[in-house]
């Protein structure tokens, strides 16, 4: 007699750490799971296998990485590490890491849901084994659309062929994607991997060189995420001012933005991840122009000494740092602007904190990320002299961040009186919240929504009157309803 029984569903758990580029992957790697059976879960405890999504940039992300992996493995599910962590270490990390079951690379993305047959059907699967990804694309820009190596988030001819049997995407869209989060706002890829060479920084060793998505490929993204009821779209790469380059087209970020603007149901556009060398003249003006671009700089400064950047093999200077954020805010005087920097890079002196201090002074930034300086595997600035002691990093942090806190609260302030649209993200018992404009997603602060709030809906547009400021926190009255 043949059993009629429906097999039990194989639950996993997608857990995602690090930046909004690895959301991304993730969702593209949930959408490969999930046509190949599998039941995505956000429920560790009740899964059968917990894939983490590993984040491999500094020290602190690793370690964090790490516990998660650990915690995991504490559930009884079986435990697959992937993402950047994955990647950079592979074998060695699987090695040291016993718990995890299997230690999978950008290379196993397509077939991930196979190798996570094999997992929990107890099959060893071996472990990536780490190589330097830049060498996979041709040197050349220009001649990278056509090579056959797995990009995470892009279409090549080895990833696409299921694409078009995905339930809910379109036809032509050759990216898989399964939104791991509801809500107004999405992060949309534009490319993947770095061609800088930062001496602080390893990730084009373990992302590879830059290679830009299609125009249709995002254009097509951008209209399913709409149709999902997406509003804003949070355009993220590791150099976002790169886009094109290996495309044929200058301008091409320009262009896409034109495009993208008249994708029905997108109301805002934001870029994330711009490398002030690169940020064009026609660029600002074209996110100034566009209505539905914001008029949001998220500028990756890192310090504003220059020789200090120098040995960062980075370009600019405290003047003319201040320069390009004069020009944009000519053009656009309440724009948003926001930067990370780095505090105790080898070679820098009290007179470069002083510096670095005075330019943040200057510069009214609305968010600053300060981070203290690790060496990093692979990095040539582990090679460097003049190492900063690890008490003496500790306290220009301290410093820095101390600083910083009173800049940016003191940036908010200034904002009170502005008249402002504000996209509703929380309606809860005990308020309404959403953000402006100048705030990006999680990392700027939000403004607490007061006056008329009956009736709104997340997702809604207000026009609102900041009337306080909490920290880098606004508080803003509604006077316009909801559209």
């Amino acid at each position: 007699m043949v059993s009629s029984a429906q097999p039990a569903a194989k639950r996993v758990a997608v857990l995602t750490l690090g930046c909004a580029r690895n959301e991304t992957d993730s969702e593209e790697l949930a959408a490969r799971l999930a046509a190949g059976g599998w039941r995505i879960t956000d429920d560790g405890e009740n899964a059968d296998v917990v894939m983490v999504n590993t984040c491999g940039f500094i020290e602190q992300a690793k370690a964090e990485s790490i516990d998660v992996l650990l915690d995991a493995a504490g559930t009884g599910a079986k435990v697959v590490a992937t993402g950047c962590m994955a990647e950079r270490y592979g074998d060695e990390l699987a090695e040291s890491l016993p718990e995890a079951d299997a230690v999978l690379g950008f290379d196993h993305y397509p077939d991930m849901a196979s190798r996570l047959d094999d997992v929990l059907a107890g099959r060893k699967v071996a472990s990536h084994r780490p190589a330097d990804r830049r060498k996979l694309l041709p040197l050349a820009p220009a001649d990278r659309q056509g090579a056959a190596a797995v990009v995470p988030g892009h279409s090549r001819t080895q990833q696409a062929s299921e694409a078009a049997d995905v339930a809910g995407a379109p036809a032509h869209l050759t990216v898989l994607r399964h939104r791991l989060s509801e809500g107004p706002v999405a992060n949309l890829k534009l490319a993947s991997g770095c061609d800088r060479r930062c001496t602080f920084c390893a990730i084009p060793s373990f992302r590879g060189s830059f290679v830009s998505r299609t125009p249709e490929e995002i254009l097509a993204e951008a209209a399913w995420l709409a149709a999902d009821g997406v509003k804003e779209l949070n355009l993220v790469s590791e150099n976002t001012t790169s886009y094109g380059k290996d495309l044929a087209d200058p301008a091409a970020l320009e262009h896409l933005l034109d495009r993208l603007a008249a994708t029905d149901g997108i109301e805002w556009i934001r870029l994330s991840y711009l490398q002030p060398a690169e940020l064009r003249p026609g660029l600002i003006e074209a996110m100034l122009r566009i209505d539905k671009v914001v008029p949001y700089f998220d500028l990756s400064f890192q310090h504003s000494s220059a020789q200090v950047l120098r040995r960062m093999r980075r370009f600019g200077s405290t003047e003319s740092f201040l320069a390009l954020l004069e020009q944009i805010r000519e053009r656009e005087p309440r724009a948003g602007a926001r930067t990370n920097v780095i505090v105790g890079f080898p070679g820098e002196t009290e007179a470069d904190v002083e510096e670095l201090m005075g330019f943040l002074s200057e510069a009214r930034l609305d968010a600053t990320g300060v981070f203290a300086y690790s060496d990093e595997d692979g990095t040539e600035a582990v090679g460097l002299d003049g190492h900063v002691e690890e008490d003496a990093v500790a306290e220009r942090v301290t410093r820095v961040s101390m600083l910083v806190d009173e800049l940016v609260s003191q940036r908010a302030a200034d904002r009170v009186g502005e008249t402002m649209t504000v996209l509703v993200e929380s309606v809860e018992d005990d308020g309404v919240d959403g953000r402006g404009a100048h705030q990006a997603p999680e990392v700027d602060g939000s403004i607490a929504l007061v006056g008329e709030v009956d009736g709104l809906c997340v997702g809604d547009f207000v026009t609102a009157k900041v009337v306080d400021s909490h920290g880098v926190d606004l508080v803003a009255e509604v006077v316009e309803e909801s559209w």
